[in-house]
């Protein structure tokens, strides 16, 4: 559909590091691989599919800041709120960090309910329940 996202890549400081965490999370988002190689994988819902890519070691001596210039988060949608709750549970659980525990789950207001963290490279992921 014209206008739709296609996909999105990232490179990624420890690509299998990265497997993990993403390949897990994107999984209970209804996620698919799609691709993999020596250096990349791709995960794929729909038409649309995330890439992930093993930066090279010539720029990996200035780390990704999300508050800089670039990609700042990525937001997903869950059917339920019950969704974001077990997430919820299973991200800590995996000792994954919670931004904004203090205000979870209304960190985005009181009327948004989402959970917001970090991935292993510290680029913040939101999974908001409509």
């Amino acid at each position: 559909m014209q206008g739709s996202l296609h996909h999105v890549e990232l490179y990624v400081r420890d690509l299998e590091v990265s497997k993990a965490f993403w390949g897990w999370l994107l999984a209970r988002l209804g996620y698919s691989e799609y691709q993999s190689w020596d250096f990349g994988i791709s995960y794929i819902l729909g038409e649309t599919y995330l890439v992930f890519v093993q930066t090279e070691a010539r720029f990996l001596d200035l780390p990704y800041h999300r508050c800089r210039s670039g990609l700042n988060h990525l937001a997903f949608h869950a059917d339920t709120r019950g969704f974001v709750d077990e997430l919820t549970a299973e991200l800590k659980t995996r000792g994954v960090n919670i931004l904004y525990a203090d205000r979870h789950p209304h960190a985005g207001g009181e009327d948004y309910y989402a959970v917001f963290f970090e991935d292993p490279d510290r680029m913040k992921v939101e999974i908001v329940a409509d």
